[in-house]
C-alpha cells in the first residue's frame, strides 16, 4: 500500500471521446503505429505465412452477427524448438517471436462442466480464429471459443456458430486478467482497469471498510468483479483506535481477533498486514491473526515491516519475520510488492530466503508491479529521517504525482507539509524486477487503482499491458504463456481456497466463467505516466466479463456493469 486515496467518483454515462486519457483509442497512438512494421510470428513454416499476413495489416477484430461468412480455421501453430525458445531478444530484429508452443489437445473441461454442445449448436457468442492461450492447462494454439450466458461452453479446433461473433484473427485470446493487489473498485478507476484487461479486481492489501458495507457499496456498480481482504492496519486504527506505534493489550487483541473473524465470515478473504505503517504491531499479534485465518483455509498478505537493507531493521529481517510466522502456523502467506518492499537492493538474497522456506513445503507467494519506481505520500514512514541513505535517493528523484514537478531541497519542506504523493524515480533496480519475474511464484499485481485528481502512480492504469508489452514482447524476460500465467491462473489459484468463485476464473476451459481478454500482441502497452497517471492502456480490443462485452473494439461500454462481488468461503 504505497499510493493514493481510494475515494470513488460517480461514473459518467455518456461515451467519452477518444482522447489521450480515455480507455480505447484503437491502438493508434503514435508510440505504437511504428510497431506495425514488426511481424508477429504465430509459429513456423507455412502456417506462419498466413498468420503474418493477417497480423501485418493491423486489422482490428470485428464483432459480427450470425450469417457472416465462415472462415477457414487456422491450424494450430507447431511447437517451437528449444533453440528458438532460448534465443535472446534482439531489439534490432524485424520479427517479434511470440511463438506458440502448441499442444495436441484442446484445454480439458473444468470438473463438473457440461458436455460440449452438439454440432450445430448456436452459441450466444463465438470468439473465432484467435490464438487461444490457457496458461492453466498449457494449451496454446488456434481455436474457437463458444459462450452461452456467463460460461464458456465450447472450445473447438473447427469453427463454431454463434448469434454474435468476435473475429480474433491475429489476436491473442486470454483469460481475463486478475489484479490481486488493487484497491476498492471506485467508479472512476474501474474503467482504466477494464482498459488494462482486468476482469477481477481484488483489494488484497486490505479494504478500508467492513465487509458488509464494502460489498453493498459496489454491488451492481462496476464492470469488473471485486473482493478484498480484512485490513488489519485500518481496523487497528479506525475501529480499535490504537495508535500506529502502540502495541495491543491482551483484551484489545481478543477484540481485534473477533472483529477479523466476523468480517471474514461476511465475505473478506484473508487478512492483510502492514507493519511498516503500524510499527506497534508485534509479531505475536500477527501470529494470532494468521492462525485465525489459516484455521479456515485463508492466506495472509503482508506489506512487510521494513523496505530497505540498512540496519537497524532490514528488509530481509522483515521477510524472515513473515516466513517464520508461516513456518510456525503452517499458514499460506503472500508478500506484497516484493520489489519495492522487502526485496529492494537485496532481491537475490530475498529470493534465496523465500525459496529456502518454500523447499520445506510452505505455501509462500509474492507479487511485484512492473515499474522501476515506487510512490507514496511524503507523510508516510518511508520519509522518516535518513530516507535518502535508506533508499539511495535525493529530493531531485521525487516527482509530485499528477505533475511534471521534481522536488528540490528548497521545495521538499512545503511538499512534505502538504503530504504530497510522490514517485521515487530510480528506487527499484530494473534488474531486480526481471530477477523477480523469473520466479514462478512471483505474480504481477498493480497495488493501485486510478482515482479522481491524478494523485496516483501510473501502475494503477497500466500494470497488465506493461507486463505483456514490455517484459514479454520488448524485453523477452518471459514468454507469452509465462507472462499471462502471472496475471491469470497464478492469482486465481492463490485465491481459490478462499473464494470459491475463483476456481472458475483465470482459465479458458469449458465450464469456466467467460471472463476473457482479446488483445493485439504488437500494440499492447501502457501509456500512463507519473505526470498523467490516468491514461488508458492500448492494444486490448475486447474484454468480456461474465460473457458480457464490457470493452468493445477498445472502447468501454458503460452500460455493462457485470462485475460481481466475490465473497469468501468461511
Amino acid at each position: 500500500m504505497d499510493t493514493g486515496s481510494n475515494n470513488p467518483a460517480e461514473p459518467g454515462r455518456t461515451e467519452p471521446q477518444p482522447d489521450a486519457n480515455t480507455p480505447g483509442d484503437g491502438g493508434n497512438h503514435p508510440v505504437f503505429r511504428d510497431r506495425r512494421k514488426l511481424l508477429f510470428a504465430m509459429g513456423v513454416g507455412a502456417v506462419n505465412v498466413a498468420a503474418l499476413r493477417r497480423v501485418g495489416g493491423g486489422r482490428q477484430a470485428v464483432e459480427r452477427t450470425a450469417g457472416a461468412k465462415t472462415h477457414t480455421p487456422i491450424p494450430a501453430a507447431p511447437r517451437r524448438s528449444d533453440a528458438a525458445s532460448a534465443a535472446p531478444f534482439d531489439p534490432s530484429a524485424e520479427t517479434i517471436h511470440l511463438t506458440a508452443a502448441a499442444t495436441a489437445e484442446l484445454p480439458p473441461p473444468l470438473p463438473g462442466a457440461a458436455e460440449m454442445p452438439p454440432e450445430g449448436h448456436v452459441y450466444d457468442l463465438v470468439i473465432s480464429d484467435g490464438r487461444v492461450i490457457d496458461p492453466g492447462s498449457g494449451f496454446d494454439g488456434m481455436a474457437h471459443i463458444g459462450i452461452d450466458g456467463d460460461t464458456i461452453t465450447g472450445i473447438s479446433a473447427t469453427p463454431l456458430t454463434g448469434t454474435r461473433r468476435i473475429d480474433a484473427t491475429g489476436r491473442i485470446v486470454s483469460p481475463g486478467f486478475i489484479d490481486l493487489l488493487s484497491a476498492e473498485p471506485n467508479q472512476f478507476g474501474v474503467w482504466f482497469k477494464l482498459a488494462d484487461g482486468v476482469t477481477t479486481n481484488l483489494a488484497m492489501h486490505g479494504v478500508n471498510n467492513y465487509a458488509e458495507a464494502f460489498f453493498r457499496r459496489y454491488e451492481n456498480l462496476t464492470p469488473i468483479h471485486f473482493g478484498g481482504a480484512f485490513h488489519h492496519h485500518f481496523m487497528r486504527g479506525v475501529d480499535m483506535k490504537v495508535g500506529i506505534e502502540d502495541e495491543l493489550a491482551d483484551g484489545q487483541l481478543a477484540t481485534l481477533t473477533s472483529l477479523a473473524e466476523t468480517n471474514l465470515a461476511r465475505g473478506f478473504a484473508g487478512i492483510s498486514f502492514s507493519p511498516e505503517y503500524s510499527p506497534g504491531t508485534s509479531t505475536d499479534e500477527m501470529h494470532r491473526l494468521v492462525q485465525l485465518a489459516a484455521s479456515r483455509g485463508h492466506a495472509s498478505f503482508f506489506h512487510v515491516r521494513h523496505s530497505d537493507p540498512n540496519p537497524p531493521g532490514t528488509s530481509l529481517e522483515a521477510i524472515e519475520e513473515v516466513l517464520a510466522i508461516a513456518a510456525a502456523t503452517g499458514a499460506a502467506v503472500h508478500i506484497e510488492h516484493l520489489s519495492s518492499t522487502g526485496g529492494t537492493f537485496v532481491m537475490h538474497q530475498a529470493i534465496e530466503l523465500i525459496n529456502a522456506y518454500r523447499s520445506t513445503g510452505l505455501d509462500v507467494t509474492a507479487c511485484i508491479y512492473p515499474y522501476d519506481f515506487w510512490g507514496t505520500f511524503l507523510g508516510s514512514s518511508r520519509f522518516a529521517l535518513g530516507w535518502q541513505e535508506r533508499y539511495r535517493l535525493t529530493e531531485a528523484d521525487l516527482q509530485v504525482a499528477g505533475t511534471a514537478e521534481r522536488l528540490t531541497a528548497d521545495t521538499f519542506g512545503a511538499a512534505l507539509a502538504a503530504n504530497k504523493l510522490v514517485a521515487a524515480h530510480g528506487s527499484i533496480p530494473e534488474e531486480e524486477i526481471q530477477l523477480a519475474l523469473a520466479e514462478p511464484w512471483v505474480l504481477v499485481a498493480s497495488d493501485a487503482i486510478p482515482t479522481v485528481g491524478r494523485n496516483n502512480h501510473p501502475r494503477g492504469a497500466g500494470t497488465f499491458a506493461r507486463t505483456i508489452g514490455r517484459y514479454v514482447r520488448d524485453l523477452g524476460v518471459l514468454d507469452l504463456r509465462e507472462g499471462l500465467a502471472k496475471i491469470t491462473i497464478g492469482p486465481a489459484r492463490r485465491m481459490e481456497s478462499m473464494i470459491p468463485a475463483m476456481a472458475a476464473k483465470g482459465r479458458l476451459q469449458r465450464g469456466a466463467d467467460a471472463d476473457i481478454v482479446v488483445f493485439d500482441p504488437l500494440t499492447i502497452g501502457d501509456r500512463s505516466t507519473v505526470a498523467e497517471p490516468a491514461v488508458a492502456s492500448v492494444g486490448i480490443d475486447w474484454v468480456l466479463v461474465d460473457g458480457q462485452i464490457a470493452l468493445r473494439a477498445g472502447r468501454p461500454d458503460k452500460s455493462v456493469l457485470a462485475g460481481r462481488p466475490l465473497r469468501s468461503r468461511w
